[in-house]
């Protein structure tokens, strides 16, 4: 099956080339290869497993959908299950954007709300420019690629957004949030500053394709204060920081901050396709069919998303990922702190990363040695062979990334951080020192 793979599908492929195994069974953490070999999977299809695989809830909620004999696909018809999930979804969102939320349905992929999200502000505000962040991701179409840095988009202007370990002023901390806040305002209000008139301002609470940068809590709050007073819709990026992964149900919600517009899909399906953009009434202008997508109906992916949901907040997992994730933060600067090739360990809740750098290269200026994205490789290919699967991010694939499902536990929690110990060591000892 891998032999045919390579034959038959693109040159684009990526998981398949880094993790060359076959999943026929999987379960919680769990995934079992064709090879008859298990593997911790600490990707969670890139955060969209909020419960891990196959969940008796979601499994359940599916069932009852197809044993009902509901139409599977209805548009954006209502219907009982989709009245659900929007009771549930808006039960969970911050209370004053609930209060006066709409709702649009997308195509299936988080990239479609992010078009959706982009063509909305422009729509309301009458203007073409948009404000993002070095570092951003944002999906792979057109627009959200402009938003992302991927594409040359000269209507989005990139704005620095803070990091301790690679800060953009070179001295971190608050004092390098409040210059990356201070830049924005000076950039915004100078007449000759070349931005073009901003219809939104996107970002991520966490940079997570970045190579899990979270934004600290009080630049997001002055993105709010900035934005609000120049009339700029606030656009969320909640695709993979969304339904308790950061260790609270929003990664907005450490901030306080309430923004214009979430931009919500991944885990909001339940592990089945399902995107949709939640925003302030007076944003919507739109015209009946404005914006549509035929796979938006996905009655399956709705009641998985509203079974995730709901078993996240009775469950209270947003807590529970803060508590272990920072439980695993420790341990992981513990068990690095005298590593010479990890420059930094970050995250927030459950999602986690490592940055691989290179402490032996040429002069780097005092400042924090070069990302080594062939040493990150080095230590996903270790983790795999030790039935750990972790993926790479950040600017430079140097970031080995966790996240794991919500509902990992203390042992299992042990057994990850065990399995990456042993190949961070690995790969250490065939290095030269």
């Amino acid at each position: 099956m891998l032999r045919r793979q390579s034959q038959r599908e693109s040159a684009a492929r990526t998981y398949a080339r880094s993790l060359p195994i076959v999943p026929v069974r999987a379960r919680g953490l769990t995934i079992e290869g064709a090879d008859g070999r298990r593997y911790l999977d600490c990707l969670s299809g890139a955060g969209t497993l909020a419960l891990g695989h196959n969940h008796p809830v979601v499994l359940e909620a599916v069932r009852r959908v197809l044993d009902s004999e509901a139409p599977l696909q209805v548009l954006d018809l209502a219907t009982p299950v989709k009245d659900a999930f929007v009771t549930e979804l808006f039960t969970n969102l911050p209370a004053e954007l609930a209060a006066d939320a709409r709702i649009q349905f997308c195509g299936p992929a988080g990239t479609d709300a992010v078009e959706a999200a982009l063509r909305l502000v422009r729509t309301a505000t009458g203007r073409t420019g948009l404000l993002a962040f070095t570092g951003a991701y944002h999906g792979m179409t057109t627009g959200s690629l402009d938003a992302s840095g991927g594409a040359e988009g000269v209507r989005v202007t990139r704005l620095p957004y803070p990091s301790d370990h690679r800060c953009p002023f070179g001295v971190g901390g608050a004092e390098g949030a409040a210059l990356c806040a201070r830049w924005t305002e000076h950039l915004l209000d100078d007449p000759k500053g070349g931005v073009p008139a901003p219809a939104g301002m996107i970002l991520e609470p966490v940079q997570g394709e970045g190579g899990v940068v979270p934004a600290p809590d009080d630049w997001l709050r002055r993105m709010r204060e900035i934005t609000a007073a120049r009339g700029i819709p606030l656009i969320a990026d909640e695709v993979q920081t969304g339904v308790g992964r950061t260790g609270a149900f929003w990664g907005v919600d450490h901030s306080g901050v309430v923004p214009d517009v979430m931009v919500l899909s991944k885990a909001i399906g339940g592990s089945l396709p399902l995107a949709v953009v939640v925003y302030r009434g007076g944003l919507d202008v739109w015209r009946p069919g404005a914006h549509a997508g035929t796979f938006r109906g996905n009655q399956l992916a709705m009641a998985a998303g509203t079974a995730t949901l709901a078993y996240v907040r009775e469950n209270r997992l947003a807590e529970r990922a803060a508590g272990l994730g920072a439980r695993m933060l420790a341990a992981l600067h513990g068990m690095t702190a005298g590593h010479p090739y990890v420059g930094d360990v970050r995250g927030r809740g459950l999602m986690i990363g490592l940055e691989l750098v290179d402490p032996e290269a040429p002069d780097h200026d005092g400042g924090p040695a070069p990302a080594a994205p062939h040493l990150a490789a080095a230590v996903r290919r270790a983790c795999l062979d030790r039935g750990l699967i972790v993926e790479l991010g950040g600017r430079h694939s140097s970031v080995v990334r966790l996240l794991p499902p919500l509902t990992l536990t203390d042992e299992q929690a042990a057994a990850v951080l065990d399995r990456l110990a042993d190949a961070l060591d690995a790969v250490a000892r065939t290095r030269p020192h």
